[in-house]
């Protein structure tokens, strides 16, 4: 809820279908609407930390075309971070929840991957030659 000038309130907000007068039952609702908007968000970081404690220490694995020297041919990113965690774990997240600097050579290398607003989880990644 939110306190705007009258003015403001009848001329524009009310007419656009923007706002409503707040009234004792609109207060209440108003409450309601918070307290299972709260609920709903410590359920989604509860989750969120669950999944986060069963895929601790998780070893991703990823194949890359590489030189004899260990040097990829191109870089492993984000985008292939997020379709081998798709791929052997069935985690469903999107390329915006993953972060990390491209991989350019072979080895194991960390990513991060953002499960929730507070929870992260640490990913390594184990980018091996193709053969």
């Amino acid at each position: 809820m939110v306190e705007v000038a009258r003015g403001y309130a009848r001329n524009y907000l009310v007419p656009q279908g923007l706002a409503v007068e707040a009234g004792s039952g609109m207060t209440a609702q108003a409450e309601a609407m918070q307290r299972k908007r709260a609920l709903q968000a410590a359920a989604d970081k509860t989750e969120a930390e669950e999944s986060a404690a069963r895929l601790e220490g998780l070893v991703v694995q990823v194949a890359a075309k590489a030189s004899e020297a260990g040097r990829l041919f191109g870089s492993v990113g984000v985008v292939e971070v997020v379709s081998a965690l798709v791929d052997q774990f069935g985690l469903e997240v999107d390329r915006g929840q993953v972060s990390g600097d491209p991989v350019k050579d072979l080895g194991t290398h960390g990513f991060t991957v953002r499960l929730h607003p507070e929870v992260d989880l640490q990913v390594s990644v184990e980018v091996q030659a193709e053969e």
